[in-house]
């Protein structure tokens, strides 16, 4: 028993470490995963129908005015343009243009992400204004619409340097809508610590009761002569 405390007590520190820093067995990563049935909006009058838009876009017949007309209702919808400096623009571009490759609706190099749009993902409870968040363990559901625009299509040449791409203007923009996945990095080293701490009390316990009994069994032995 007083070596299964030990070994208990020792894998409770250890996953509290592992837990606290988020180091050793670990779970999922966060990531972006599309959201069923709306992954790929190909036409920017379908935005509306699924609650990215406030209802009344109309197409013009001109993409590029399309586009910005777009950009614009998202905007007041209170979505929030990521600057293309951002990792969280870098992070959501690059998951959108994998599902967009992986839905075959475009091949790699035939489109440009110009655009990255974000919103909701707050954390809570917090206090003083965000100050104080640690215990902050509940997130809002976490959007992201990626904008990319069809490619002009180039020739290459053995030996040159590929052309720079040019954005087709005669084209509509299409977006990727994807929904933020929290994962569960520290829930393995979570459980192992929790897990762990429940045997090592339970074995500190038994101990405990062992020698309870042990002394009330000295006790009730007759004194010698």
């Amino acid at each position: 028993l007083v070596a299964f405390a030990a070994l208990a007590g020792w894998m409770f520190v250890m996953g509290a470490i592992w837990w606290s820093y988020g180091k050793g067995l670990l779970g999922s990563e966060p990531s972006w995963q599309p959201v069923k049935g709306q992954t790929i909006i190909r036409e920017a009058v379908l935005m509306d129908d699924v609650g990215l838009i406030q209802p009344g876009f109309e197409p013009s017949g001109d993409a590029t005015a399309d586009a910005a007309t777009v950009q614009q209702m998202l905007v007041d919808n209170d979505w929030l343009k990521l600057d293309s400096a951002l990792p969280a623009y870098q992070q959501a571009g690059s998951a959108g243009t994998v599902l967009m490759e992986e839905s075959g609706v475009f091949a790699a190099g035939e489109f440009t992400v110009v655009a990255v749009y974000d919103k909701g993902g707050a954390r809570h409870p917090s206090f003083f204004g965000d100050k104080l968040d640690f215990l902050a363990f509940w997130h809002d559901a976490h959007f992201s619409v990626v904008e990319v625009a069809p490619l002009v299509p180039q020739r290459t040449e053995p030996g040159r340097a590929p052309a720079r791409p040019v954005i087709d203007t005669s084209r509509p923009h299409e977006y990727v809508y994807m929904v933020r996945d929290l994962g569960n990095k520290r829930v393995p080293a979570g459980v192992i610590t929790v897990l762990s701490l429940i045997i090592f009390l339970i074995l500190c316990w038994l101990l405990h009761r062992r020698d309870r009994v042990v002394a009330e069994n000295r006790a009730a032995l007759p004194a010698k002569a």
